[in-house]
């Protein structure tokens, strides 16, 4: 029976940078060979695209904070959306503390077309973190942001202490129908409010790749650094946290690395643990 090994990207896979070294990609393409290897991250299908195209990943990968499985090939496994008008009362309701969301949104489920809609009314925050999307032609700039019919994940960035405030003031309207996700930002500093559908996390994913692949969750082996990797390190046989990960993660894993992110240590654990 294979092994299946999953990983966050950002902070755990990828550098400071957001780049792989040509370590990590060699020691995971050696690593499919033998093992099933995919992805679980808040990146979508377009952003991690890079990544896909540089390791042989043979899984269903799991993007949006696990709203959406997809296969390289764009097949979609698995996907869950939040219906426009709920979007729009979110909309609304953090309009009524002046902030509005990011939404990412598919245009079509069979192209995998993806929107990513910005508010014109932006804070500083949101300034930031828009640095590294001036050329990307998803971004759909609007006046009077509206959500579409395809809604996976809405995202406010703001202070830790504004976005503690619509943390509270949404989950008091909409409860437990559906997922809220409170982190901090750590490219850009501040803190990034995640809001998606109630089964759209990386342990509901989890589920869906390990019945793709018929495996049982002791074979699964996990690796993460953030708020939102701690539903895997549930689910999974072994979870791992990089040198680099929040204390509340690493208080979950099985496993803490010696080496962070920026010191490939998820690839050097897998070459001592797996391939040697």
């Amino acid at each position: 029976m294979k092994k299946l090994f999953i990983t966050d990207l950002d902070h755990t896979l990828l550098r400071n940078d957001r780049s792989i070294s040509r370590f990590t990609i060699d020691i995971l393409n050696e690593l499919v060979a033998t093992s099933y290897f995919s992805i679980a991250t808040a990146r979508s299908f377009y952003s991690s695209s890079d990544i896909a195209k540089q390791i042989d990943i043979n899984t269903p990968m799991i993007l949006l904070d696990g709203a959406l499985v997809a296969t390289k090939d764009k097949k979609i496994i698995d996907i869950c959306t939040i219906d426009k008008a709920t979007a729009d009362m979110i909309i609304n309701e953090g309009a009524r503390l002046g902030i509005y969301p990011f939404i990412i949104a598919l245009n079509d489920e069979k192209s995998m077309d993806e929107s990513f809609i910005i508010p014109t009314q932006l804070n500083a925050n949101q300034k930031k973190v828009l640095i590294n999307y001036k050329n990307d032609p998803r971004v759909l700039y609007e006046d009077d942001i509206r959500a579409r019919d395809i809604n996976i994940k809405l995202v406010y960035f703001g202070t830790q202490e504004e976005l503690e405030l619509l943390d509270a003031h949404l989950q008091g309207i909409f409860g437990d129908t559906l997922e809220f996700k409170l982190s901090p930002e750590k490219y850009f500093g501040g803190y990034f409010l995640t809001i998606l559908h109630t089964q759209g996390d990386k342990a509901h994913a989890l589920k869906k790749v390990c019945e793709y692949h018929d495996i049982d969750f002791k074979d699964l082996t996990v690796f993460g650094d953030s708020i939102n990797d701690i539903a895997m390190f549930e689910l999974a046989g072994t979870s791992v946290a990089v040198a680099n990960a929040l204390d509340i993660v690493k208080s979950k894993a099985n496993i803490i690395l010696p080496h962070t992110n920026d010191e490939d240590g998820v690839a050097k654990y897998l070459s001592k643990k797996t391939i040697s």
